[in-house]
């Protein structure tokens, strides 16, 4: 697991957090947690996508392994990885979101970094009737 926040639980409740979390994210999008965490799932999230983009049968194992549905394994593999074909890291933001209600903690939403897709470049397209002048 990247990071060494072992964030005020045991081994397997921190593991088991982590990839209900990890696997939200990949469902929805976007998660808002508190910002350690935040920073734990961004890092495990980028870890899973590095992996999906392998496209072999051992990855999707090991996406199979780590994450909770079967569905989001698919997605992962196939919609979101696509987005992120040309790209080698960063996939995920951190952005902070300013102190909860009730015990003043440091909130974070994490979410999938938007990929800007390049446009292919029109040419200017010339008036018809200059077209028309010029072939007479």
């Amino acid at each position: 697991m990247p990071g060494t926040r072992k964030l005020g639980r045991p081994t397997a409740h921190r593991n088991a957090m982590l990839r209900g979390m990890v696997t939200y994210l990949f469902e929805n999008g976007r998660i808002e947690t508190t910002y350690t965490r935040a920073k734990e799932v961004s890092a495990l999230a980028d870890k899973m996508i590095t992996i999906a983009k392998e496209n072999t049968l051992a990855s999707y194992r090991q996406l199979m392994a780590y994450l909770t549905k079967e569905d989001v394994v698919k997605k992962l593999t196939t919609t979101i990885v696509s987005d992120y074909e040309g790209v080698s890291g960063g996939y995920t933001q951190v952005l902070k979101a300013g102190p909860r209600r009730g015990d003043a903690a440091e909130m974070a939403i994490v979410r999938l970094t938007p990929v800007a897709k390049p446009e292919a470049k029109e040419e200017p397209k010339k008036p018809a009737k200059k077209a028309a002048k010029a072939a007479e």
